[in-house]
């Protein structure tokens, strides 16, 4: 069914295409697209070319550009695309029109990082509770908001309308919060610990291991170290120059 944001009829400017199929990685890359929207809205910027927004989101322009078709902006040959009318596109396809309440499981060192984090409100979302299994940290406020004991969690996310809870706990509790969180009627789920969770195919989970990046920026490290190695790599055209110039 074709939706239309509130207000709007076909034709106007500011209409919003029927809600698209995206490909992953075109879902993967509106984030950056706002990042650079929003960077150059604050600069004063009312247009930008396909180049200029290509290149502040670290991508090339063609993929940018295939990417913002999905969303039905095509930009105004010679001049680019409006700036405030894209933002407005990709945060409806984001569905951050919808100012979505987050919960925060888990306040040790990452919990009390992600807590204080300014720019989750900036960005559409309400962290509106804090959870923790140890008692101790009940009561304690961090950001101006009071810790709860997880045994609250269903109450807080039906109270609430919680959409996305987020964990941070140790990897040894990362499931059964899940549980918890799939039980109180949260559908997405953001997980930092380092652990595969299981949950039903209606609940969505992202994961963030810090420690998987390194590894993946080890293997770049690597593979850089290997090729200088070989014959004809950096290192023999550096030992070459230095020959030449003794």
């Amino acid at each position: 069914m074709s939706q239309q944001r509130h207000g709007s009829t076909p034709g106007e400017a500011g209409d919003v295409p029927a809600f698209p199929d995206l490909p992953e990685a075109t879902i993967a890359r509106l984030p950056e697209y706002l990042r650079a929207l929003h960077h150059l809205a604050e600069a004063g910027a009312e247009t930008v070319s396909s180049e200029g927004l290509a290149a502040a989101a670290g991508v090339n322009s063609a993929k940018l550009r295939k990417d913002l078709s999905h969303l039905g902006s095509y930009g105004t040959r010679g001049v680019g695309y409006d700036v405030a009318l894209l933002v407005d596109q990709i945060e409806y396809i984001l569905g951050l029109d919808k100012n979505r309440a987050v919960c925060l499981v888990g306040v040790g060192n990452l919990g009390h990082a992600l807590a204080g984090y300014a720019g989750f409100a900036s960005r559409g979302f309400r962290v509106v509770a804090l959870f923790d299994a140890d008692r101790k940290k009940v009561g304690e406020v961090i950001n101006g908001m009071a810790v709860r004991h997880i045994g609250d969690l269903e109450l807080v996310a039906a109270e609430e309308s919680i959409a996305i809870g987020v964990i941070a706990t140790p990897p040894t509790a990362a499931q059964a919060v899940a549980d918890l969180l799939v039980a109180a009627g949260v559908t997405s789920i953001l997980n930092f610990a380092p652990c595969v969770l299981s949950v039903p195919p209606n609940v969505d989970v992202r994961k963030v291991d810090l420690a998987v990046e390194l590894q993946i920026l080890s293997f770049h490290e690597h593979r850089k170290a290997s090729l200088t190695a070989l014959p004809g790599g950096a290192g023999d055209a550096a030992g070459d120059q230095e020959a030449v110039g003794s």
